[in-house]
């Protein structure tokens, strides 16, 4: 996927607060990042060392429920244990129960909490969870 279709993929499962495309270059260009795609989403996952970050998984709005989440999901945690990581971390919004459900599902617990971390244009800014999953 080009920078531009990730930046519109993104805008479209995040429209409060979207990536450029001049972001995701920069992220393509990193080689501590790692891109795992399915037709109608991506997710980006950062490692360094021991650890590793999901930095996003957008999937598009018409999309959702259908699976793409958990198979993104599935992908990079593979990434993540194939390039050594011991332990991966996100951080998901407090209000997104689909995406916590699915991180439940794949064995992530909260270990920290991020008070209006999101900031929402017109809205009340929104926690953040820090959740970790340990790898195998």
């Amino acid at each position: 996927m080009t920078p531009d279709a990730l930046a519109a993929m993104h805008g479209a499962a995040f429209a409060h607060a979207p990536w450029s495309a001049r972001d995701f270059a920069a992220f393509l260009t990193d080689p501590t990042i790692s891109l795992a795609t399915t037709p109608h989403g991506f997710a980006l996952l950062r490692v360094v060392l021991d650890e590793a970050e999901i930095l996003t998984i957008a999937v598009t709005p018409s999309a959702q429920g259908q699976g793409h989440g958990a198979s993104l999901l599935a992908q990079v945690l593979a990434q993540a244990k194939a390039r050594g990581a011991a332990h991966v971390f996100l951080e998901v919004a407090a209000y997104n129960a689909p995406a916590r459900a699915l991180y439940d599902r794949a064995g992530f617990v909260q270990t920290g909490l991020r008070k209006g971390y999101y900031v929402r244009p017109d809205a009340t800014p929104v926690d953040a969870l820090v959740l970790e999953c340990r790898l195998a």
